[in-house]
Parts: C-alpha cells; structure tokens; sequence
C-alpha cells in the first residue's frame, strides 16, 4: 500500500476530497518528523510510537568486500507497534 492508496482509502471513507486528505497526510507526516527531529517521542494511542535511538559510532565491515567501514555516530528513527496492531498482525497469520 502506498501513501496514494491509503489518501485514497481516507478520502472515500471520510467524504473529503483527495486533495484535502492529501494535505492532513502531509501534515502529520511533517508533524511527526519535526518532533522527531527534535527528540521528542510521538505516541499515536493504537498505533505505536515513534522514537530516536542514539547509535555510538563502531568499525564495520563491507560485506561484499570484507573491507573494514567506519559507521559515525548517528540518530535512527524506530517505531514500536502498539499491542492492538500486534494482536490484529498475529490474527492475520492465524488464518
């Protein structure tokens, strides 16, 4: 599923038009990366939440060459999927 598809699947079930979800989308989506980009957490009820974890800078190694890689200090965006999404992800398997 794409970002279209889902602005497609809001706009019919919501009524607004596809422009108007599009815009909301984008908002959100914006939303959630500048808090992120700021270190702060973003708790969606439901869904899951979204963090930053600090990765220490380490050696590598290029695994089609063996070459040694040196990996700097870095920020990562994670998301942890609430129980509900688990438990509906789990449900799906089951059948």
């Amino acid at each position: 599923m794409t970002k279209q598809d889902i602005i497609n699947d809001v706009s019919s079930s919501t009524g607004l038009t596809k422009l108007e979800t599009e815009i909301i989308m984008n908002g959100v989506m914006s939303t959630i990366i500048n808090s992120l980009a700021n270190n702060e957490r973003v708790e969606l009820r439901g869904f899951g939440t979204f963090g930053i974890k600090h990765r220490m800078p380490k050696k590598a190694r290029n695994p089609g060459t063996g070459e040694p890689v040196y990996l700097p200090e870095r920020y990562v965006p994670t998301f942890k999927p609430s129980k509900l999404m688990r438990s509906k992800v789990n449900n799906l398997s089951n059948k």
